[in-house]
């Protein structure tokens, strides 16, 4: 059965709607992964990074069934325009709280001075001998963040896609 004929705005409607996708499951797995770093090490994760990662969560759940009732032909427009418009300010707020103490990281400098630590699970062992294991000092994000050049980058990844969202 072949989805409904709008022409070049049903194409791009869809279109549109993978690359959301796409980009929204790279921002889960991203975000996943750091989480999951930092539960492994025993550390509560920052609340920005949880956060993200609901909204991100709820963001795909969203699509995949604005995409389900376009291709049966019964999703009205005006109320997806309003939920899109919801979930925009949603994905800006995540975007702004996300980007914050990013912007004014440089990864490059934050290699050369971090060493041979690569990955987030060995920054996260490291830093966890510092931090409050209950999480009250872990979830200041702004730590978290500018220790290792790969958590550095993966961050302003999520960040990155988070901005391309919009």
């Amino acid at each position: 059965m072949p989805g409904p004929n709008y022409g070049a705005l049903g194409m791009t409607f869809s279109a549109v709607r993978g690359l959301q996708a796409a980009s929204l499951i790279a921002i889960i797995g991203m975000t996943a992964n750091f989480i999951s770093e930092m539960v492994t090490s025993s550390t509560a994760p920052p609340r920005v990074l949880v956060g993200t990662l609901s909204v991100t969560c709820i963001a795909v759940l969203y699509c995949a069934l604005t995409w389900i009732l376009y291709y049966d032909g019964h999703l009205p427009f005006l109320i997806n325009t309003a939920m899109d418009g919801l979930l925009l300010i949603a994905v800006i707020v995540v975007a702004v709280t996300v980007g914050k103490p990013l912007s004014y990281l440089d990864c490059q400098i934050i290699g050369k001075q971090s060493g041979n630590v690569n990955s987030a699970y060995a920054y996260v062992a490291t830093l966890g001998h510092n931090l409050n294991k209950d999480g009250s000092t872990a979830n200041n994000y702004g730590g978290w963040i500018g220790a290792t050049k790969s958590t550095c980058l993966e961050m302003k990844s999520i960040w990155g896609l988070s901005i391309a969202l919009w």
